[in-house]
């Protein structure tokens, strides 16, 4: 069947309108892609604002974290001294009487005596004194092994810091209303035991005042 022009018409009207169409359906589908672009792109703005914000108060929040947790420390620091202070004038005038009582005359309690030597210091909480012997007290409000070892330490630089006393007998004592503070009977004794060995004078709060925990035959060792 021959075409003719007609029919060449008709399809050149028809392929029009399906370009037509075609590019209809190209703008509306370009029109719904601009306006989700438009809209994921008002999401990720509201989404960056609000991750700002949440940044900006934790920022805020971690500055009065900071400054409460330093406001508690110096609080802490100052109830610390006031503390350590408590118990050394506790510990002091029973040095007086406590050390008499095992044949160590007294005749000079001093409290937080301090020496520098060669660019270090060295602190006595409680330093007794007598004509033969000097008795240096490390003083704890809770008193733990660790405690006794550094002491230990201390005593055996003492005559570098204190020359003045080196031809006196050295003796140590510590001192804690408590022992290993948070820890069960067992571990109070064992650092109890701990100083005993180490030849050391126990020092515990025994009521209103301060007792010798060390029996009767214990022998201190002299540094």
């Amino acid at each position: 069947m021959a075409t003719t022009a007609d029919d060449v018409w008709r399809l050149l009207g028809e392929l029009t309108a399906a370009q037509q169409e075609t590019e209809r359906r190209f703008q509306e589908s370009d029109r719904r892609f601009q306006a989700t672009e438009r809209l994921l792109f008002e999401q990720a703005q509201e989404t960056d604002r609000q991750i700002q914000a949440t940044i900006q108060e934790n920022r805020q929040v971690n500055q009065q974290l900071n400054h409460q947790l330093g406001a508690l420390g110096k609080q802490l620091g100052a109830l610390g001294g006031a503390w350590g202070r408590f118990v050394e004038d506790l510990v002091a005038p029973a040095c007086e009487h406590l050390f008499v009582e095992r044949g160590i005359p007294v005749y000079q309690v001093s409290q937080r005596v301090r020496r520098r030597h060669q660019g270090d210091t060295l602190e006595i909480d409680v330093l007794v004194v007598n004509q033969g012997h000097v008795l240096a007290v490390e003083v704890k409000s809770s008193l733990s092994v660790t405690d006794v070892k550094d002491f230990v330490v201390d005593l055996e630089r003492f005559r570098d810091f204190f020359p003045e006393y080196a031809s006196m007998q050295l003796y140590g004592a510590v001192a804690g209303i408590g022992i290993e503070a948070g820890a069960d009977a067992l571990s109070e004794r064992l650092c109890q035991r701990y100083a005993y060995r180490q030849g050391l004078f126990v020092l515990a709060q025994s009521g209103e005042t301060v007792a010798i925990l060390n029996d009767a035959q214990f022998q201190p060792r002299a540094w």
